[in-house]
């Protein structure tokens, strides 16, 4: 049993006794907002896949590289769903640094991420964060910070990063990407980066199930190349396709993870809607 401390930045209403999926990621991106139970679970997630650490930094750099490249076409709006805790490089850093004008909404459910998205965007006019569930698509598109800085009639870059394998079978994760595709006008685009047991089946299916045990609300659905890309179903996948993260548009060795098996830990593509 972990020693239950709670620092003046935690809500209230939060358990900080048991582990975060979006802390850990945090941790293993190096940033400060975890526990030691969040900390506890990514080491031994780390300890079945070593090296993970880099598959979370070269998500990171997928981000950068997929939002720098909606914005060289024009996309000038983004819709970051299951952001996550700011850390660096985050999207409104990567696409306002491109042009200034560009407008950025996050959503995440979990009230840490909200409320330093909070603190961080404060004074930035455009950008804001939205407290929901991914599943609630009409509440996210139809909430105050999506109406008062996205225009649906134009493109729109929506990125759901290491988020998909979060929404298990049931929750019918195809029919809901097709629910944001639908609302969205052609020539938006999704970012999408998934876990995969392709490679490395039998150690990821046991970190999914040391994830259930560990009393998070977090289950992760491992899924094939195939599987990972029909939830791009109605978008028409930009070159190179769907690939290995670190494969996707490297633009230097900084985005490639130094274990090859790293680089297919996750897949990621981009899709345009036409």
């Amino acid at each position: 049993m972990f020693p239950v401390t709670r620092p003046d930045w935690v809500p209230q209403s939060v358990d900080v006794s048991v582990p975060s999926i979006a802390r850990a990621y945090d941790f293993m991106l190096g940033g400060g907002h975890n526990f030691a139970v969040d900390r506890e679970i990514a080491l031994r997630i780390d300890l079945m896949m070593p090296g993970l650490r880099a598959g979370a930094r070269v998500n990171r750099a997928f981000l950068g590289r997929a939002v720098r490249f909606m914005t060289e076409r024009g996309v000038r709006q983004f819709l970051d769903i299951g952001s996550g805790i700011p850390t660096v490089s985050n999207v409104h850093e990567v696409a306002q640094g491109v042009d200034p004008s560009c407008r950025v909404v996050y959503v995440d459910r979990d009230p840490i991420a909200v409320a330093h998205s909070e603190l961080m965007l404060a004074g930035n006019d455009l950008a804001a964060v939205v407290r929901a569930d991914m599943r609630d698509v009409e509440g996210i598109l139809t909430s105050a910070p999506v109406r008062r800085l996205l225009d649906l009639d134009q493109p729109v870059g929506v990125l759901m990063l290491l988020m998909l394998h979060w929404v298990p079978d049931e929750w019918e994760p195809a029919r809901l990407v097709a629910r944001y595709r639908d609302a969205l006008p052609a020539g938006s685009y999704l970012a999408a980066s998934h876990v995969s047991a392709d490679h490395v089946g039998s150690r990821m299916h046991r970190a999914a199930e040391m994830i259930e045990r560990s009393g998070s609300p977090d289950r992760m659905a491992v899924r094939t190349h195939a599987e990972i890309l029909a939830l791009f179903d109605g978008f028409d996948l930009v070159e190179p396709g769907l690939v290995g993260c670190g494969e996707w548009r490297p633009s230097g060795p900084a985005d490639i993870a130094d274990e090859p098996m790293m680089n297919m830990l996750l897949y990621a593509g981009v899709g345009r809607k036409t």
